[in-house]
């Protein structure tokens, strides 16, 4: 086989190969091998008719097309490989000659990745929740907990936040009852916002058989304002038990008060840190596609949408629920989810295509050793020998894959290293309060780590050739 390639308009490539007649000679034997199944020819078992027998009855020029069918896409796929061709679409492929006899030649062209050119991505500020939580933190921790052993005692007092008060509740639009928001000897947690939030203000300083009325957003997206009464039916309050080391020893796994506060502490501290070094990720994400002024390729954002949407609709069929489902419960237009995902998959796509900037101008790429041990930490995950691994990695194509992925996450280290890290309040965050350590987060052996890679994986091209 012999390839070329030429850059074309609208970030695509043509790549030319011939298939030298002695080297095409095996596709054209399994297409008559093929035929020999298909037909039955009389004193023949099927499959078991001579080539020649079948030319004398079939038109030769029939196999020869069978066979330039499944040949053309093997060999257009070598030819990515040859050529590092990163496609991001099926190719447009026209046989150009060989269909009657000779060597085949076809033209296969394929839109690519883009590569964007990148600045300002030095020094970067991300702003990350304090990973370490504040005394007050761990008090409210503890005050949950205390909570669920709390009385709930009647009070003679203006309505407070987290009262529970009993409520007649009545909403209308227009002449007509909303069903769902009409309710008699309602508990509710004033605070809580699960109807509206301004039910909440208008309860904070009412009293018992007092009337309220107000107009609110209807809850689900979309619907028309609706008109809310309220009377209040009754007050009360959470009043918590004492915080002693007895009453810690019965209700806890501890046996003072300063054992079960220092697990908080750790458990709270624990979270946090994860809370925070996933905002480091995060954050960096949304600068850096802030950066990226290029359009996203349509063929990129159609593979993240198909990817995105087959992984929720998968994720809701494991809890035994649809997507229209998910949408009624949440109270989710369509238009609005739609519009929803395809801005987070620009942005996933604006990301990815920053970090690859990245890695190419800072020369990040892995090298030979350090890809080598990425698949010794494979080969031990999945418990398997490292030729076995390395031998399924290369047959599905997924070591470019890997080189790639690497190289990202290579950007992304490089990238936190050199941004300023703060707090809300603007206070320096200590990369030691964090976990960077992205190692971890890979994705299990044998995914396909591009989704968007079509070519190595969907041989179903187009043709154009005549028979």
């Amino acid at each position: 086989m012999k390839s070329s390639i030429e850059p074309q308009e609208g970030n695509k490539v043509k790549i030319s190969v011939t298939i030298e007649a002695e080297e095409f000679e095996p596709a054209i034997a399994a297409a008559w091998q093929a035929i020999a199944r298909e037909v039955r020819i009389p004193g023949f078992r099927p499959g078991k008719a001579p080539r020649k027998v079948l030319e004398a009855r079939i038109e030769p020029g029939y196999a020869r097309s069978e066979a330039i069918n499944k040949a053309v896409p093997e060999f257009y796929f070598r030819a990515v490989r040859e050529h590092d061709v990163d496609a991001i679409d099926q190719p447009d492929v026209e046989v150009t000659g060989g269909e009657e006899d000779g060597d085949v030649t076809f033209d296969a062209v394929v839109e690519v990745r883009p590569e964007i050119s990148l600045s300002g991505y030095e020094g970067l500020t991300i702003e990350v929740p304090n990973p370490i939580p504040s005394d007050d933190d761990v008090t409210e921790q503890i005050d949950r907990l205390r909570g669920q052993y709390g009385d709930l005692v009647a009070v003679e007092r203006p309505v407070q936040r987290d009262d529970y008060v009993t409520i007649d509740l009545s909403a209308k639009q227009g002449d007509e009852v909303v069903e769902g928001l009409t309710v008699d000897n309602y508990s509710y947690v004033v605070g809580s916002g699960v109807i509206v939030p301004e039910l909440d203000d208008h309860l904070v300083g009412a009293e018992v058989d007092n009337e309220l009325s107000f107009t609110a957003p209807h809850p689900r997206e979309g619907e028309d304002p609706v008109d809310f009464s309220v009377t209040v039916r009754g007050v009360k309050e959470q009043q918590l038990p004492d915080l002693t080391d007895a009453w810690v020893s019965d209700a806890t796994e501890f046996g003072s008060v300063a054992d079960f506060r220092d697990d908080v502490v750790e458990r709270l501290s624990a979270a946090r840190k994860s809370e925070a070094s996933v905002a480091v990720q995060n954050g960096l994400g949304e600068k850096l596609a802030e950066l990226v002024l290029d359009e996203v390729p349509e063929a990129l954002l159609n593979a993240e949408l198909r990817a995105r949407l087959e992984n929720m609709v998968g994720r809701l069929q494991q809890q035994g629920l649809s997507l229209d489902t998910y949408l009624q419960v949440t109270g989710t237009d369509p238009a609005t989810f739609t519009s929803d995902l395809k801005r987070d998959a620009e942005v996933a796509i604006k990301v990815d295509l920053a970090l690859r900037s990245v890695a190419r101008q800072e020369s990040l790429d892995p090298t030979q050793d350090d890809i080598d041990g990425e698949i010794v930490k494979i080969a031990e995950r999945v418990e398997l020998d490292l030729d076995t691994v390395r031998e399924r990695l290369d047959a599905a194509d997924q070591l470019v894959d890997l080189r790639s992925e690497m190289a990202r996450r290579n950007a992304m280290r490089w990238m936190i290293d050199r941004a300023e890290i703060v707090d809300a309040d603007g206070h320096a965050v200590s990369r030691d309060e964090l976990d960077l350590n992205f190692d971890d987060d890979e994705d299990d052996f044998g995914h396909d780590h591009d989704h968007d890679h079509d070519h190595d994986h969907d041989h179903d091209h187009d043709h154009d050739h005549d028979h």
